[in-house]
């Protein structure tokens, strides 16, 4: 008689249960590891979206920042404009006030140079590096200027030419010193003289001529 075991064989379950386990805890660790990679990525785009949108608000302030300089500068060319005119509307009033008052303070120096006991309007600290370095350019504070007297003063296009007649050479080096230390003058020079007999006195004078530019 042939026997026929139905039941199943537990040693054959056992097998199928062990080789299954491994099966799952690789499909487990699979969904792990997926799930923890959707987790990373969704940390990553929280974290990037919050930095865009940190870069968008700062940029959105830079921008409000430079349209309003922008409107602030829109006319800028026309207050340059405007400042230019100014300027030169300002530049042409201190013309005209050195014209009118240009001459006269120079006229003024020009007494005083030739006044006893007076000189130069010459800064203190020139006169002394030129007593320093140079000492014979230093005017003589007790020349008498009545050994000297003025003929003719012309002003043009702020050159002066002065003429007159003086006792010696030396008189004439003496005017020549003063206005080169007054604050007034410069580029003094003196022009070929001549030796005149005076008609009346008949004493002989030195007739001369001097150019310099005018300072105002």
């Amino acid at each position: 008689m042939v026997r026929v075991n139905l039941l199943p064989d537990k040693r054959q379950s056992a097998r199928r249960m062990v080789s299954a386990e491994p099966t799952q805890l690789w499909a487990l660790g699979v969904v792990g590891a997926l799930v923890g990679t959707i987790v990373v990525c969704l940390f990553v785009q929280k974290l990037k979206q919050d930095q865009l949108r940190d870069i968008l608000a700062e940029n959105g302030r830079i921008q409000g920042q430079i349209d309003t300089i922008k409107k602030q500068t829109a006319n800028h060319p026309e207050i340059q404009a405007k400042l230019k005119e100014l300027r030169d509307r300002e530049e042409a009033i201190q013309k005209l006030l050195s014209a009118r008052t240009g001459p006269t303070s120079t006229l003024l120096e020009l007494a005083h140079v030739l006044t006893p006991g007076r000189g130069p309007t010459t800064d203190r600290d020139r006169l002394e590096q030129l007593k320093r370095d140079n000492p014979a350019e230093v005017y003589n504070a007790n020349w008498d200027p009545r050994r000297l007297w003025l003929t003719s003063y012309v002003e043009s296009q702020r050159t002066v030419k002065l003429g007159g007649l003086a006792r010696d050479g030396e008189d004439v080096s003496e005017l020549e010193r003063r206005l080169k230390a007054s604050d007034y003058f410069a580029d003094v020079k003196l022009l070929p003289g001549t030796k005149v007999v005076d008609t009346q006195s008949h004493q002989e004078l030195f007739h001369f001529e001097l150019s310099a530019k005018v300072k105002y």
